[in-house]
């Protein structure tokens, strides 16, 4: 290279030395580092994805696995269509069976209610001329209900029956025997106030027993209900209707009920009937 040309060059360095600043070298330099440090960046998230990736390839073979496991239960129900086809129609036949039976439940179940209606109503015309809050008579659950006051039927803490109620008892009575077919529970119930007492009644227990039981001997003895159709039973405190904190509450649950309803052994054999077979 000739001097001439070694000047060129050297002029032309020191134009460029000359031309750049120190202040777009900072910037030059600041560019610089900053790709460094995306280039780092970039790396760390191209291991993250590999991580994700290997992550996917072990959830595709587990869901291919799963795929074959369902495509080989597919094919055993394919096999056993046959086999399945007959469990169907053996299932249909039961539930076409079970439905008769439903149905004659149903039957048997609206007849009862409408008699049950029309002893209600024989009743509340027969005592129409007694204090609602001595008598209550309620359709209920298929049974025919009648709530009787502690009040008309006892003294307090004994458990005979008053004089005064046998108008009533003998009017109840008379239904009863007109429903020959039914059967009859009576259930005592007291509230929930000790009894002091060293003779019978000893407790609540006593007192709702002999006072369900006393009322049985005289639906038996006076009006010629069959002892057979009835079951006398004492409740004590532990069915009460309301809160015993109240007077109002004590006196309500002091109560002695008669249930009349379809005479148990007959319901029972409607339910033994066994679902007749197509």
């Amino acid at each position: 290279m000739n001097i001439g040309k070694i000047g060129a060059v050297l002029g032309m360095a020191i134009m460029m030395t000359s031309c750049v600043s120190k202040k777009q070298f900072d910037a030059l330099n600041e560019n610089y580092n900053q790709c460094i440090t995306n280039v780092g960046e970039r790396q760390r998230e191209i291991q993250d994805l590999k991580g994700v990736n290997t992550g996917l390839a072990s959830e595709n073979a587990l869901l291919k696995g799963q795929n074959d496991a369902l495509k080989s239960s597919l094919d055993a129900c394919l096999a056993n269509s046959g086999k399945g086809s007959a469990n169907i129609d053996k299932l249909i036949g039961e539930i076409n069976s079970s439905n008769k039976y439903i149905k004659q439940l149903i039957s048997t179940n609206a007849k009862n209610d409408s008699l049950n209606l029309a002893l209600s109503n024989k009743l509340k015309r027969s005592l129409d001329n007694i204090a609602d809050s001595d008598v209550q008579v309620k359709v209920l659950k298929g049974v025919v209900m009648i709530s009787l006051s502690d009040n008309m039927l006892y003294k307090t803490g004994d458990y005979n029956i008053l004089p005064a109620a046998q108008e009533v008892l003998g009017k109840v009575a008379k239904v009863i025997n007109d429903y020959d077919t039914y059967s009859v529970l009576i259930e005592g119930n007291t509230d929930n106030v000790p009894l002091n007492s060293n003779n019978l009644p000893k407790d609540n227990w006593d007192l709702s027993a002999l006072r369900a039981t006393s009322m049985a001997k005289v639906l038996q003895t006076k009006f010629g209900v069959n002892p057979s159709r009835i079951t006398a039973g004492g409740r004590s405190e532990y069915n009460p209707k309301t809160t015993n904190a109240s007077v109002s509450g004590r006196a309500e649950n002091r109560r002695t009920e008669i249930i009349i309803m379809p005479k148990l052994d007959e319901f029972m054999k409607l339910m033994d009937i066994a679902p007749v077979k197509n």
